[in-house]
């Protein structure tokens, strides 16, 4: 399989994230693609925080969040999907799909044997996150959930996605920084560049726009039958603790979609609800990550 690495200087003195990078080359299925992930925190710790990204974000997006889970002692593992960060990023477009993708965290999961996990996600983070703990649950025991959704392909797709999807195939070179500077304001110049670490050139991007075109549109599509499963486990099965956390402000994932996943998951209590935040509610991440502690503790 062809794949490019990004080069280690371009992600030399970014803002707020001086984490040490961790790798793994040798996942079953996966051997010879190198895939990248953050470990914070005590090793021994008692609780595990797993946080997955979405699109067109890595885990620099839990910058914000990461050290508030360090400082109440848990530990914090953040890996960047194949195709995005500091992961290896296979060329062609066909790779990418959901099972390629979830695969690759399941892997990750058993190689680090990761237990009395917090799922921490977002976005596509969710879409593949949620299926893990309906397979996994004796690994799983609380929700942190940001703006995502059930990849069921039984619920028609909003005209905010439809609108996103058109976009990102028209735009194959997707500028990530301008885009999260576009949804997150408060950004500075340094941290909407530090999006654009990962992507040298266009040929560098193919995962990062596979992404859309993968949500299920059909229930036969890949995945939708695994997230219907997931969807109906949550909704019957679910015993874990769940905090729920919506920035108001998206237009695809926003108030209206969260609250048909709140109805989803089992337990489930009223969401906070963050009036400025937008799709990438990590951005706003600081203040979410101590109310979800807060509210567990």
């Amino acid at each position: 399989m062809r794949a490019k690495r990004t080069p280690d200087e371009r992600f030399e003195g970014l803002p707020g994230y001086d984490f040490r990078p961790h790798y793994v080359d040798d996942l079953p299925g996966y051997e010879g693609l190198r895939l990248h992930y953050l470990d914070e925190g005590p090793a021994d710790a008692a609780e595990t925080f797993l946080c997955l990204h979405g699109q067109p974000t890595w885990s620099y997006l839990y910058r914000r969040m990461i050290p508030v889970f360090g400082a109440a002692g848990h530990r914090s593992i953040a890996p960047d999907f194949f195709g995005f960060g500091r992961s290896d990023k296979p060329v062609a477009d066909e790779v990418y799909g959901f099972d390629f993708h979830r695969g690759a965290i399941v892997a990750l999961i058993e190689r680090l044997d990761l237990r009395n996990i917090t799922l921490v996600c977002q976005d596509w983070g969710g879409l593949i996150g949620l299926t893990l703990p309906p397979s996994m649950s004796d690994r799983f025991t609380r929700l942190l959930v940001m703006n995502t959704a059930f990849a069921t392909g039984d619920v028609p797709l909003g005209e905010g996605f439809l609108a996103w999807r058109a976009w990102n195939n028209a735009n194959p070179d997707m500028a990530v920084g301008k885009l999260l500077g576009r949804s997150c304001p408060h950004l500075n110049e340094a941290e909407r560049a530090a999006y654009d670490a990962p992507y040298p050139d266009v040929t560098f991007k193919a995962g990062v726009r596979r992404f859309p075109n993968m949500v299920p549109d059909n229930p036969d599509a890949e995945g939708a039958a695994l997230s219907r499963a997931a969807r109906d486990w949550f909704t019957n099965e679910w015993a874990g603790s769940t905090f729920l956390a919506v920035g108001m402000q998206d237009p695809v994932l926003g108030p209206k979609g969260m609250a048909y996943l709140r109805r989803c998951i089992r337990g489930c209590p009223p969401p906070l609800e963050v009036a400025e935040g937008g799709h990438f509610l990590q951005e706003w991440g600081e203040p979410v990550a101590k109310a979800a502690l807060a509210a567990w503790s």
